[in-house]
């Protein structure tokens, strides 16, 4: 009896992400669902993010956890729109979540929302929000097998960071095999490698969020 009950679950969840891609597309937002392990760094990532493209790129952030507005008040202390979500111990966001968070942003005042997703590589990648594009973050001390044990989120995202980049030297880990892994699961993966620490390789990241908004606004001025 569990597989329809589950079955229905991600059914409803598809609906409701699909009229959150909706909404987002009609006020010509484009939206990133940022997923990763607890601790690989994304709020990190995000912080550099806004402060790299802020005067360029009007941002919002919805910021979701299991308990706690921590990283919440990371994010809003740059002085761009955020909503937090709190689970309550679910493990992902999923679209009726997101839906409940639009009445608190101003969507047409937004070019771009990035949605932290809770720390884990497992339920986010079977719940779609009614993002664009999913982007997945792996630190370099998670260790290189990550594609064989979470195949699912690999093949889903757009782009995955391999962060932390700069710990190589101190870490048994090999990015070559993370990268023929994970090529081998989505061969249209793009591939940044960074370090939130250091910031190297975070400029070709932020090419690709400035390329993706730019094409979006083309279309706006196309219409």
């Amino acid at each position: 009896m569990k597989i329809p009950v589950v079955r229905n679950i991600l059914e409803v969840n598809e609906r409701i992400a699909a009229e959150n891609r909706r909404i987002f597309s009609e006020n010509k937002v484009l939206v990133l669902n940022l997923i990763s392990s607890p601790g690989a760094g994304k709020t990190s990532l995000l912080e550099h993010t806004i402060d790299a493209l802020h005067k360029e790129i009007r941002i919002g952030v919805i910021e979701g956890d299991i308990q706690s507005n921590i990283d919440a008040k990371r994010i809003s202390k740059k002085g761009i729109p955020t909503v937090q979500i709190n689970t309550d111990g679910a493990c992902h966001l999923d679209g009726n979540m997101i839906r409940e968070t639009l009445n608190s942003l101003n969507l047409e005042s937004l070019d771009l929302l990035i949605i932290e997703n809770v720390g884990n590589l497992v339920c986010p990648a079977e719940f779609d929000t009614g993002e664009n594009h999913k982007i997945m973050l792996l630190s370099i001390p998670e260790g290189d097998d990550k594609p064989v044990k979470y195949p699912l989120i690999f093949r889903q995202s757009s782009v995955l960071l391999i962060n932390k980049i700069d710990l190589l030297p101190y870490v048994d880990c090999d990015i070559n095999k993370i990268k023929k892994l994970s090529y081998r699961i989505n061969p249209n993966l793009t591939i940044f490698e960074v370090s939130c620490k250091t910031q190297e390789g975070l400029s070709q990241w932020y090419r690709w969020v400035k390329k993706k908004v730019n094409a979006l606004a083309r279309k706006k001025s196309q219409r």
